[in-house]
């Protein structure tokens, strides 16, 4: 039995506990949060943009700690799953990784490149795993993708276009602070960069236009942006658009359209004036004409977090690194989205 201590009980944290009552061979055994009401076991005030609200959780038998160090410090922790803000990854990871426990990290990696490689190197001293919870290839949608161009169905992949949207979040304040979120780029695109990265390998170089936000930050964040990635095999053609929309009426929308020899994947979802709406169910475009809609798994949100949650079981019980989860791949994911600000920022073709 895995046992896994939880830093951080937000959004995220509640995700991933209600993940961890899911899967067989892990459990929580801990959990550490500055909030006297959490560390009590309500957990009402915890709202997100999909899965169920917080609620009150039986917390028996669960080592209750508000401090990281303290948490660290408990022998009988095997993993520490790290749901913290994203500019106190590297900070926490590090120390985790310093403690002799293994990391699942929620995505992203960090809010900058050198952090992020300082996060991999203390893993590789520490001779333990580092996992970040890139959850999309996870999903069914795309999990079908990565099935499929694994199995090789369908011939050589020939290239894909990505689409990811939302729009402008004004609850959040620091959204497009590069220092406390990382901008929409590291919060938002990183999703489709890490899952071009996983189908492709890593871009050559890549060519970005898009609009600058000022935001609080001393230099202004990329809002909206659309690449071109340059693969090393000529053929394929890779491309994305990710950010945010001022317009309020679309929340959320994610697409793709994937080329094979043999077929082309396609898909499209978004959430219209507070409605979820499928405007194209993933549908196989066979080569020889024949349509068809390949039956999913689950369509409950959180499905794609236990299916996570179980790979990192998995990787620990094998001590066998995850291809999906890498802590190296979560990096070159936010290498890519530094690239594409430079390339905005610059108007020239940046090399990856």
């Amino acid at each position: 039995m895995l046992n896994v201590g939880i830093a951080g009980i937000g959004f995220m944290g509640w995700i991933h506990y209600l993940a961890y009552r899911q899967v067989r061979g892990v459990r929580v055994a801990a959990i550490c949060t500055r909030d006297r009401k959490k560390l009590a076991g309500d957990w009402r005030g915890i709202k997100g943009n999909f899965g169920p609200p917080g609620a009150k959780v039986d917390l028996s038998g669960v080592k209750r700690f508000d401090s990281l160090d303290a948490m660290l410090a408990d022998p009988d922790l095997d993993v520490i799953d790290i749901c913290l803000p994203a500019k106190l990854h590297c900070d926490a990871t590090t120390a985790a990784l310093k403690a002799g426990k293994h990391v699942f990290c929620e995505k992203p990696i960090a809010i900058n490149h050198a952090d992020a490689k300082t996060m991999v190197r203390a893993a590789g001293r520490a001779n333990r795993q580092l996992m970040i919870g890139h959850v999309l290839p996870f999903l069914p949608d795309y999990a079908f993708v990565l099935a499929t161009v694994n199995a090789g169905k369908y011939g050589k992949l020939l290239g894909g276009h990505f689409r990811r949207l939302i729009a402008d979040p004004k609850w959040i304040p620091d959204y497009y602070d590069i220092s406390s979120t990382g901008g929409p780029l590291v919060d938002l695109h990183i999703h489709d960069a890490h899952f071009i990265r996983l189908l492709f390998g890593q871009p050559r170089a890549v060519f970005s236009r898009g609009r600058l936000h000022r935001g609080s930050s001393k230099s202004p964040v990329v809002e909206y942006v659309e690449t071109q990635f340059l693969c090393d095999e000529p053929t394929q053609v890779v491309s994305a658009v990710g950010g945010v929309i001022e317009q309020q009426g679309r929340a959320f929308q994610q697409a793709f359209e994937i080329h094979f020899e043999k077929a082309t994947l396609s898909y499209d979802f978004a959430v219209l004036d507070g409605q979820p709406h499928i405007a194209t169910p993933l549908t196989v475009l066979e080569a020889g004409g024949k349509v068809h809609q390949p039956r999913l798994g689950s369509s409950d949100p959180t499905a794609g977090f236990v299916a996570e949650v179980k790979e990192m079981v998995r990787s620990l019980n094998r001590e066998e690194p995850s291809p999906i989860l890498s802590g190296q791949l979560a990096a070159d994911a936010l290498w890519l989205c530094q690239k594409q600000t430079e390339s905005v920022r610059t108007g020239k073709l940046v090399r990856v």
